[in-house]
C-alpha cells in the first residue's frame, strides 16, 4: 500500500479507502459486525488507513460499528464521516448543511464513533437552501475547536465547490481539501468539470462506486435475477464490462481488480465497499495490477465518453483562438 497526501495538507492517506456503507445489516443487504471486523482487519493488514462512513449509513449502525471496531486502535486510522442527510425526517431542521444540523450531526457522529475528533468531515451533498458562507464558517469554527481536522465535500457542482474554496481563501477559513464523487469506467461524468476543478485546487479525490454499482465485477453474467442481471444493463455499459473482463483475462486478474486499478491510475482514491472478507481481499489485490497506457486507452475508448461543451469546443478552437501560439498539448 502506498500513501498520498490528502489534497494540499500533510495528512497521509492510503491509496485505497475502506467504505463502511456496508457495515451493518439495517435497511438491506450488509455485513454483520463480525464480518466487518474481518474486512477491517484485512484492510489494515494491507496497510490501509482511511475509513469512510456517514451519519445516515445503515441508520447510524455503520458509525457505531466503526467506533466499536476501532476501540484501542483509533489513532492508527484516518476516520472520515459525512453530514447533511436528515437525522429525523419529522424535524424541519433535521437535515441540511446549515450550522445547526452540522453541530448536532457532528456531536452524534463523535459519540457513535467513540472519538474526540473527526479526521475528515465531509459535506455529503449540496443543500440548495443553505448559503455556502454559512457552511464554510461553521466548518471552520469546528476546525478551530479541534472537533474536525480537515474538510471535504461530496456530490456537489464544481461551480459551488470553486466558490466555497475561493471564499475560504479570501476569508482565511478552512478550505475543502477533498472531493468525493462517483467515478468508474461506466461513469466518467466527473471528468467534465469536477476533476479539473479538483486538480486546480489541489484537492484529493475519493471515488465512490468505482465498480459501477457491481457492473464491472462480472456479476451480471452470473445471474438472471436481481439488480445486476443483463436485462437491467445498457448495451453501452455491457460493452464496457466485456472490455474489462477481457483485460482481466489478459492480466490474470479479476474484473474488479482491473476496474479499481484504472480508477487508481487516474489519480483518484477508490473506495472499497466490500460485504465479505473474500471481497475485500480481492479488491486489495488490485494494488498489484498495473495497466499499460495502451490498455487504459483501449478501455476508455469503449466508454465512448465525450467531455461535451464547453471543453470539447475550447479544445477544438484553441488553434483558431491562439494562432501560432497554440501548443500541441492544447489540441490533444
Amino acid at each position: 500500500m502506498r500513501y498520498r497526501t490528502f489534497g494540499r495538507t500533510g495528512l497521509r492517506v492510503s491509496e485505497l479507502v475502506l467504505g463502511a456503507m456496508t457495515f451493518g445489516e439495517q435497511g438491506g443487504v450488509g455485513a454483520p459486525i463480525e464480518e466487518c471486523r474481518k474486512i477491517l482487519d484485512a484492510y489494515a493488514d494491507a496497510g490501509g488507513n482511511m475509513i469512510d462512513t456517514a451519519i445516515n449509513y445503515r441508520g447510524g449502525a455503520s458509525e457505531e460499528i466503526v467506533g466499536a471496531l476501532l476501540e484501542g486502535r483509533r489513532d492508527r486510522f484516518v476516520v472520515s464521516t459525512k453530514y447533511t442527510v436528515t437525522r429525523d425526517a419529522d424535524d424541519p431542521n433535521g437535515g441540511g448543511n446549515h450550522r445547526r444540523n452540522l453541530r448536532l450531526s457532528l456531536e452524534t457522529s463523535l459519540r457513535r464513533l467513540r472519538t474526540d475528533r473527526i479526521d475528515v468531515y465531509w459535506v455529503h451533498i449540496w443543500d440548495r437552501h443553505t448559503p455556502i458562507e454559512e457552511t464554510m464558517r461553521a466548518l471552520d469554527d469546528a476546525v478551530s475547536k479541534g472537533q474536525i481536522l480537515y474538510c471535504g465535500i461530496s456530490d456537489t457542482p464544481a461551480w459551488l465547490v470553486s466558490r466555497a474554496n475561493t471564499l475560504a481563501q479570501w476569508r482565511g477559513w478552512t478550505e475543502f481539501a477533498g472531493l468525493q464523487v462517483p467515478y468508474s469506467l461506466v461513469n466518467r461524468d466527473a471528468e467534465r468539470e469536477l476533476l479539473p476543478m479538483a486538480a486546480e485546487f489541489g484537492m484529493a479525490v475519493t471515488a465512490w462506486s468505482p465498480l459501477g454499482g457491481g457492473m464491472l465485477t462480472g456479476k451480471y453474467e452470473m445471474s438472471e435475477t436481481g439488480r445486476l442481471n443483463g436485462a437491467n444493463i445498457s448495451a453501452a455499459d455491457r460493452a464496457v464490462a466485456r472490455a474489462v473482463k477481457a483485460a482481466a483475462d489478459e492480466l490474470g486478474a479479476t474484473p474488479a481488480q482491473v476496474a479499481l486499478a484504472w480508477v487508481r491510475q487516474k489519480g483518484a482514491l477508490p473506495m472499497l465497499g466490500a460485504r465479505t472478507e473474500a471481497q475485500i481481499r480481492d479488491n486489495l489485490d488490485s494494488l498489484g495490477i498495473e495497466l499499460s497506457s495502451e490498455m487504459s486507452r483501449n478501455l476508455e475508448a469503449v466508454t465512448a465518453f465525450k467531455a461535451g461543451f464547453p471543453t470539447d469546443f475550447i479544445n477544438e478552437t484553441s488553434q483558431w483562438v491562439l494562432g501560432k501560439a497554440a501548443l500541441e498539448s492544447d489540441r490533444q
